[in-house]
């Protein structure tokens, strides 16, 4: 048999309880916004001019234009519609663009844990190593908001083979770090149950337009074509839509207008739909569906 990581079984979408969201919606829709800070001249982080030679200004400065500029415009429209985000945060952003931050502090956004930096990733360190990091980002979290965080998502989305142990050890709910269903499903790990809540890997600004090399009008369109098929799943069936974007992606100018157009056509469904946060997602999950041999 193949090597399995043992931490769920398999389960077909067709064979799951019924269940609802609140208020009796059957589509529940989450906006992952991360927000990240990148070492310069070192460590890893996405390129948009491959091959070039550390101290790269070049690929650098791009990804800064989030936190400078493309961050504050997607706030702003999210003002504008009124809808909630996710914010997926490296803890370095605390001491780097804290008036970033703040602001989403101030609209009640959820932060969930997205490591320190990603200029760093998990897969390959040491266990030790690994622990350290989970634990300094969900410190500086529980430091700056007053509580910890109940969410995880790995930098550069490259867990390692113990990152949920780790996880379920210091008490954490829930992961994104698996994007393979459109329900939540429970996970077992040395440290007990982890909620696992679906996550983007294809309506994700990363994959479709750095590596890819979609257009924005292309993005819109299948954020909007993603979201139109699930609601006319979820009739039938409560199902999860995430849609991810990076501040110094989707915050580019010629992006957030055609992102506008998401919003809008998302919007028009207010009725339909249930705007949270992965968080609440995972809550009232949990709270239908307790972790399998739980007393509750």
């Amino acid at each position: 048999m193949l090597p399995s990581h043992g931490r769920f079984p398999y389960s077909g979408i067709v064979n799951r309880p019924a269940f609802t969201w609140p208020g009796d919606k059957r589509l529940a829709v989450y906006f992952a916004l991360c927000v990240e800070h990148f070492s310069y001249g070192t460590g890893l982080g996405l390129p948009y001019s491959p091959g070039l030679s550390h101290p790269n200004t070049y690929n650098w400065a791009w990804r800064e234009y989030g936190n400078r500029v493309g961050g504050w415009r997607l706030i702003g429209l999210f003002e504008e519609y009124q809808l909630p985000i996710t914010v997926l945060l490296n803890t370095e952003c605390y001491d780097h663009c804290p008036e970033l931050v703040a602001a989403h502090r101030k609209r009640g956004d959820e932060i969930v844990a997205h490591g320190r930096t990603n200029s760093e990733h998990q897969n390959g360190m040491s266990p030790e190593a690994e622990a350290g990091l989970i634990q300094e980002a969900t410190d500086a979290i529980r430091k700056h908001e007053e509580k910890p965080p109940r969410g995880w998502m790995s930098p550069g989305a490259h867990p390692s083979a113990n990152t949920e142990d780790l996880l379920a050890e210091v008490g954490y709910a829930y992961t994104l770090d698996w994007p393979m269903d459109d329900q939540p499903v429970w996970m077992q790990t040395r440290g007990g149950p982890l909620l696992s809540v679906p996550y983007p890997h294809e309506v994700n600004d990363v994959p479709m337009i750095v590596m890819h090399d979609g257009t924005a009008p292309a993005f819109a369109d299948m954020a909007i074509d993603n979201f139109d098929e699930l609601l006319a799943q979820s009739k039938h069936q409560s199902l999860v839509y995430g849609i991810t974007i990076h501040t110094f992606i989707v915050g580019q100018p010629f992006r957030i207008k055609h992102f506008r157009r998401v919003l809008e056509h998302l919007a028009q469904h207010k009725d339909e739909v249930w705007f949270t946060t992965s968080g609440q997602i995972a809550d009232h999950y949990a709270s239908l569906f307790p972790p399998p041999g739980s007393d509750h």
